[in-house]
């Protein structure tokens, strides 16, 4: 009886044990993110003189946990003709699928973010400034 209830005690030790183990893990990955999210929202985008970079086609990608981005800009004479949204790891942020249409019309990376998808929005506004940035070098 009491080798019974050893084991039953050191069982229950090993789960309490776990228990906090796993939620102090999932405290720091709630902490990380919360903090990635904020560096995210503040993050600045610049425009890129297009008039400077040669035609062609450029590829550029931007990753803040959990969104990731990858596109390929493609210019014609000294304009933004097309943006390809090659890859987009998402949580919500499907919606700002539509960043890469509005920077084309609007010929310039200053573009109003989607609300509800800013994180997503300035992860894919990130990666068309990447792209751009890489075609001047």
């Amino acid at each position: 009886m009491r080798r019974k209830r050893v084991v039953i005690l050191t069982i229950l030790a090993a789960v309490v044990i776990g228990a906090y183990i796993a939620v102090s893990g999932v405290k720091s990955y709630i902490r990380t993110l919360d903090a990635n999210l904020k560096r995210l929202a503040e993050l600045p985008v610049s425009d890129v003189d297009i008039s400077a970079i040669a035609d062609g086609t450029y590829s550029g990608s931007y990753q803040v946990f959990p969104v990731a981005a990858e596109v390929r800009v493609t210019l014609r004479n000294h304009r933004i003709a097309e943006i390809e949204l090659v890859k987009h790891r998402n949580g919500q942020g499907a919606p700002a699928e539509a960043i890469p249409g509005r920077v084309v019309e609007a010929q310039t990376l200053d573009v109003d973010t989607i609300s509800g998808a800013t994180y997503s929005s300035k992860v894919i506004l990130k990666a068309i400034e990447n792209a751009l940035a890489s075609a001047g070098k």
